[in-house]
């Protein structure tokens, strides 16, 4: 079953002027896609419904309303209990990149070089901040996958939120980890730089993981922040 569930809209939302988002469920039975499709389809609802607020404020409330109703229903509903997702979403303000993060879902900012804007909220990303663990070992650890945060396991979230300039040329690339656990990062650079028009490389890049054991569900997400100014 496929627990991922994305959202993108080049149009408004709410007092947004676009959101992406991507969110990757976790959970026996249906318990991890519904986990993930309430939080992307509650976080569109909640953004529409805030009416003041600077960007961040929006996120951050309509990211903690969501949260506390997941959490609620996993309590509430059996067959739910102990759902959660990550998510990881951006929004485009002129040449500014606002993200926010929860868990170990992703965004890259690929031009010249790749550069991973998030930082995973995983026991593996702790121990390669803590230099117990190098990046190239962290790939392969038996505990890649133990998350420390994710949406509607506990009553509060901590979001991670980050800002950075875009130039023209840049691509946004937000993926689950199905993504990147099968392809290095200098690998998902060079497909997006690849001849393949830029509608048809998410899937390029799906095929490739795929091709390395798509040991998991695989969403990949590209934005071109200049794509509509001439």
């Amino acid at each position: 079953m496929n627990q991922d569930y994305l959202f993108a809209s080049d149009a408004p939302v709410g007092l947004l002027p676009n959101l992406y988002i991507v969110a990757d469920g976790m959970g026996g039975h249906r318990a991890g896609d519904y986990a993930s499709r309430y939080a992307v389809t509650q976080m569109v609802e909640q953004v529409k419904q805030q009416k003041s607020g600077n960007l961040r404020d929006i996120l951050d409330v309509s990211l903690h309303n969501v949260n506390a109703g997941l959490h609620r229903t996993s309590r509430m509903v059996e067959a739910y209990r102990g759902c959660g997702t990550t998510m990881v979403l951006c929004v485009v303000e002129g040449s500014v990149l606002h993200a926010a993060n929860v868990g170990d879902s992703r965004l890259y900012l690929v031009g010249k070089d790749i550069t991973q804007i998030t930082v995973d909220h995983s026991l593996v990303e702790e121990m390669v901040l803590s230099g117990t663990l190098d990046e190239k070992r962290a790939r392969f650890h038996p505990e890649k996958n133990v998350i420390t945060r994710a949406v509607g396991v506990e009553d509060y979230i901590d979001v991670d939120f980050f800002t950075s300039d875009l130039h023209r040329g840049d691509r946004i690339l937000l993926c689950t980890d199905g993504l990147t656990n099968m392809l290095e990062n200098e690998e998902i650079r060079k497909i997006l730089e690849s001849d393949t028009p830029l509608s048809g490389k998410p899937q390029e890049l799906v095929d490739e993981a795929n091709k390395r054991g798509g040991l998991d569900n695989i969403s990949a997400m590209i934005i071109d922040p200049f794509a509509d100014r001439a």
